[in-house]
């Protein structure tokens, strides 16, 4: 279960990590249905694979590019005959991109790809937590809680591509993944059987809290500064130098809450080392946002080289589920230090 739960975990950050790579190349209406791409379990890979073609057997949702102005879709299975006929096909009306671009489709076919396999391991995971029902219920609430989630999530993308990159529909996507890391890591901390030895602290736990609050917020920000630069990309262009020249309000925002971020964080780490809470994941956390700081500063100030976005958001996410953990290990030592303070009275 623990270990079902790890690879669990590592395929959530690659859909993080390819969703954020499909954000950066501008790949999100790569494929403009959902789940099938242009009607295909497998993409085409040339447009001319788009194009009507006589006497070809066409299965029903299969897409053809018209004119280069409209998408049409298979009514039904039939065979074409020598000359294109409207009645044989719909107008793909859920939205009006009509761009048939082929790496951005493999892109986003890749990204789907990945949430796919994903599952595997989630269903298991949720089939194996039965066996936790009666001695630890809770890890079969948080098995089917990310079961639940990884659907919503499907549907989630679904909407996403339906309304063609909606700005507020992308940030509640990327919280949805963050919230299925939170399932996921409650079920690797219920599972490990190993003795720690760490010690709780009340100051230590609560600013811990306020750091994950810090990351939430951040990682929110983050997203709507993304979607300013997908906007100055649709205007001017691969002038990368110009995309962040007169940045709105949030991205001020973003870039001075890392200060407190990074604050608040090294102060988690003196805590911890001045009082010997033995908590080892807190220089992880310094390293993580070392890192964050430093591929923000890049984006900023060398024109977004190529992989820094996707390594940006990943390393938050990372950073948001390694704060999540400490909580549950000191949440863990509150309970064992309360427990013992009763059996003593």
């Amino acid at each position: 279960m623990r270990l079902l739960s790890k690879i669990s975990l590592v395929f959530v950050y690659l859909i993080i990590l390819a969703g954020a790579t499909v954000r950066m190349t501008g790949s999100g209406m790569g494929c403009p249905d959902w789940p099938k791409c242009f009607g295909y379990y497998i993409p085409p890979t040339n447009e001319k694979d788009l194009i009507f073609k006589s006497n070809h057997e066409y299965k029903k949702g299969i897409m053809i590019l018209v004119d280069n102005k409209k998408f049409m879709v298979a009514k039904q299975n039939f065979k074409s005959k020598r000359n294109y006929s409207p009645n044989d096909w719909q107008l793909f009306t859920n939205h009006d991109y009509v761009v048939y671009n082929p790496v951005h489709t493999w892109i986003e076919y890749i990204n789907r790809l990945v949430t796919i396999i994903a599952g595997i391991p989630i269903i298991l995971m949720f089939i194996f937590s039965f066996k936790y029902q009666k001695k630890k219920p809770s890890v079969l609430l948080f098995a089917t809680l990310t079961l639940i989630g990884m659907l919503f999530q499907a549907w989630l993308g679904k909407t996403v591509v339906d309304s063609n990159l909606a700005p507020y529909k992308i940030t509640i996507h990327m919280l949805m993944a963050l919230l299925i890391v939170f399932f996921i890591l409650a079920i690797v901390e219920k599972t490990q059987n190993t003795i720690k030895v760490q010690i709780y602290n009340s100051t230590f736990h609560k600013i811990l809290i306020f750091s994950i609050i810090l990351s939430i917020l951040q990682i929110t920000l983050g997203t709507q500064v993304r979607q300013f630069v997908d906007e100055q990309i649709k205007l001017i262009g691969n002038e990368r130098e110009l995309w962040l020249s007169a940045p709105r309000i949030n991205f001020y925002i973003h870039r001075s809450l890392s200060i407190l971020v990074f604050i608040v964080n090294v102060y988690l780490w003196y805590i911890n080392r001045k009082l010997k809470l033995k908590y080892a994941k807190v220089n992880f956390v310094i390293l993580c946002i070392f890192i964050e700081i430093l591929t923000g500063i890049m984006m900023y100030y060398f024109e977004f080289p190529i992989l820094t976005q996707p390594l940006h958001l990943l390393l938050a996410s990372i950073l948001f589920g390694v704060q999540i953990y400490l909580l549950m290990e000191s949440r863990s030592q509150k309970i064992k230090m309360n427990k013992t303070v009763y059996n003593d009275l």
